[in-house]
């Protein structure tokens, strides 16, 4: 059973080998990229419930027992990233199905999809910090395609920028890495764990430590998120919603990880950093959300504000915030997909990007006009919908933990995201239409079905919370205990 373990990471690589081959036949590459994907989704679903009544599942690469050889663990935490990943990336594949266009297609779109989420299972799953950052290089060798692809003036410039960024955030993941193995011997994660145990997290594994949060923060978008509009805001539409569900959510999980099983110990030191880090990038995010004039700016800003919100649950690191946090981070992979493709959807159907220059939308597409409304107030935390949960289980971390500040700024965060999405919808949705019917373009089908998919996963994450609970608690359970995964591993 554990040797399932290696086919979310495995069968997108395999299948997307497969359609390099098959560059001109569009339709197959269509049925084989979605059928995997739809593969994955089921077997991600049917893993976690194994983890459920097995618990904590390992697999030993070539026989090689911990800490010698490569594995791949998963516990719920690992597994419900992974799921969501999955269902994510299978929705947006509906909508690039019928928007994506025949020249991209041709471009080796979908076998990049395969590898990009190759990458993210594969840095959701591994056990071995080394093959976390192989399995990060796969997912942005992806996407520096996907960003550029179609070869815009302005998709290069700013694909530019976006590799040489992660280009230095990679060496100096690798800087870390050596100082690390040159101090504790071992890159086996959980052997990580028991060796700075052992040494009680002296002066130079903290500053280790921070290095490491350097790396992960550029590629989640905490603080260091000066690349992040610009680069977001250039790919196709399905690329950009990829790209704002998946990329920054697995710099997210590599912090998760990092500050709750290797370097948990010297909390009053990264934990604060961690904090400072996520109230900052929660202002910065809030005023380039009410800065911005056109749709996409507003919606990039909306990522940095939700990264800064999730890490409050990292930085106040009770059990009640860190469930809190993973109820977030299923809601902003879903909604935040939803909200690129929405506001890709709009720009395709007025030619326009800045808020003031389109209105009266709802008129000729209503269904289209309230499923943006159900978003917005989705992403603003309003029950019963999907970011309520994870919003008042954070806050009542931080009532807990007494980080009344985080608490302020990740509130009042709300206020600020319901503004600026509520902006657009006035603006753009109501008012005297700029489009006639006559002239209106139709929404595809396909992409009503990934609206109506995503809208559906919304309602269900935040009505059918209860039915989550189970997953998300023994996830935060394994998180705050961090010896439950290290005897899984070292012990199993």
């Amino acid at each position: 059973m554990n040797n399932l373990l290696v086919l979310p990471l495995i069968i997108p690589i395999i299948t997307a080998v497969v359609l390099v081959f098959l560059k001109d036949h569009i339709v197959l590459q269509r049925i084989i990229s979605f059928i995997t994907m739809l593969f994955v989704t089921v077997l991600s679903f049917i893993l976690l419930n194994i983890v459920q009544t097995e618990g904590i599942l390992r697999l030993d690469f070539s026989g090689w027992l911990p800490p010698f050889g490569i594995l791949f663990v998963a516990d719920s935490f690992a597994m419900i990233l992974v799921l969501t990943a999955s269902v994510v990336t299978t929705i947006c594949l509906l909508y690039a199905f019928s928007t994506i266009g025949n020249r991209h297609e041709k471009m080796f779109f979908y076998p990049f999809v395969l590898f990009l989420i190759a990458g993210v299972n594969g840095s959701f799953l591994t056990g071995d910090i080394f093959n976390l950052f192989v399995c990060f290089e796969v997912m942005l060798l992806a996407s520096y395609v996907l960003i550029a692809l179609g070869g815009e003036k302005r998709q290069l410039r700013e694909s530019l920028k976006y590799v040489l960024i992660n280009v230095v955030a990679s060496w100096m993941f690798l800087v870390a890495l050596a100082f690390l193995y040159g101090t504790v011997k071992t890159l086996n994660m959980a052997h990580i764990a028991v060796r700075v145990a052992e040494a009680g997290q002296d002066p130079l594994l903290t500053t280790v430590s921070i290095l490491f949060l350097i790396v992960f923060s550029l590629k989640a978008g905490l603080l260091l998120f000066f690349w992040l509009p610009g680069s977001y805001s250039v790919p196709p539409t399905v690329v950009q919603a990829l790209f704002a569900a998946l990329l920054t959510k697995v710099g997210i999980y590599a912090l998760i990880r990092t500050f709750t099983l290797m370097f948990p110990l010297q909390q009053d030191v990264t934990h604060t950093i961690i904090g400072i880090m996520a109230g900052v990038t929660i202002i910065a995010g809030c005023m380039g959300a009410l800065s911005g004039r056109d749709i996409y700016t507003i919606a990039t800003y909306n990522v940095i504000i939700g990264v800064g919100f999730i890490l409050i649950g990292l930085a106040v690191g009770t059990e009640t915030a860190m469930t809190g946090a993973i109820y977030y981070l299923i809601h902003d992979m879903l909604a935040k997909a939803l909200l690129f493709l929405l506001v890709g959807m709009m720009f395709y159907i007025t030619g326009e990007s800045v808020v003031k220059k389109m209105s009266g939308l709802i008129k000729n597409y209503p269904i289209f006009g309230w499923i943006f409304f159900i978003v917005m107030l989705a992403l603003a935390g309003i029950p019963p919908l999907s970011g309520f949960v994870g919003k008042v289980l954070i806050g009542q971390g931080a009532i807990e933990a007494g980080s009344y500040i985080l608490l302020a700024l990740g509130f009042a965060s709300s206020i600020i995201v319901l503004y600026s999405l509520l902006r657009i919808f006035l603006a753009s949705f109501f008012g005297e239409t700029t489009i006639s019917l006559e002239d209106s373009k139709p929404i595809p089908k396909g992409a009503y079905w990934s609206f109506i998919l995503f809208t559906i996963s919304i309602v269900f994450v935040g009505m059918g919370a209860e039915s989550l609970a189970v997953y998300v608690k023994d996830a935060a359970e394994t998180l705050m205990n961090p010896s439950i995964y290290i005897d899984a591993i070292l012990k199993g």
